[in-house]
């Protein structure tokens, strides 16, 4: 995109995708800066990033990173925005950078079943609950998946995976009397 980059990647270790970025960074800012004489950083705070529930949300993401061009009125299909994986994916055109997830590869019995059965989920724009629900899980650095996937990465992990409840938090102190937060 013009101001941002979708990424869909599955990490090798635990840290794996915090220190891509962090490599990512170090090497670009420097090509770029070197390149055009310029000096100082390129983006705007850190990375986001939302745990994925292949499973049930592996395809859906691609959907929704590949449509994202044609949702911007940058062009009317997928596959025409040039640094979209979508011609590899729908198409088969060798792209270097993209190795294709196990999940993928599951949609049909050779390459261009999958290609074929790839193509056959654009026919259908994604619905605003599945945007909403990217957007919201990757802003707010959330869990995309299922509940009982949530829950299993909160306790594995103690940290928050679901948006937290809209309002303000309310606390009862000794007196019983509520504190707004």
């Amino acid at each position: 995109m013009t101001n941002h980059v979708h990424l869909l990647v599955t990490p090798f270790n635990s840290h794996g995708v915090s220190h891509m970025m962090q490599d990512l960074g170090r090497k670009y800012v420097h090509y770029i800066n070197h390149t055009y004489n310029r000096t100082g950083t390129l983006w705007e705070g850190r990375f986001k990033s939302s745990l994925v529930d292949s499973e049930n949300y592996l395809l859906t993401c691609m959907r929704y990173i590949e449509l994202n061009p044609v949702r911007a009125s940058m062009v009317k299909q997928p596959g025409e925005y040039p640094w979209s994986s979508h011609a590899c994916n729908a198409m088969g055109e060798s792209n270097a950078l993209i190795r294709q997830h196990a999940l993928y590869e599951q949609l049909g019995s050779n390459k261009y079943n999958q290609q074929y059965l790839y193509r056959e989920l654009f026919k259908h724009h994604l619905d605003d609950v599945d945007i909403h629900s990217i957007r919201e899980a990757v802003n707010q650095e959330l869990v995309l998946g299922r509940n009982d996937f949530k829950e299993k990465i909160m306790q594995m992990t103690k940290r928050q995976v679901k948006p937290a409840p809209m309002g303000r938090t309310k606390i009862e102190d000794a007196a019983g009397v509520y504190l707004v937060l």
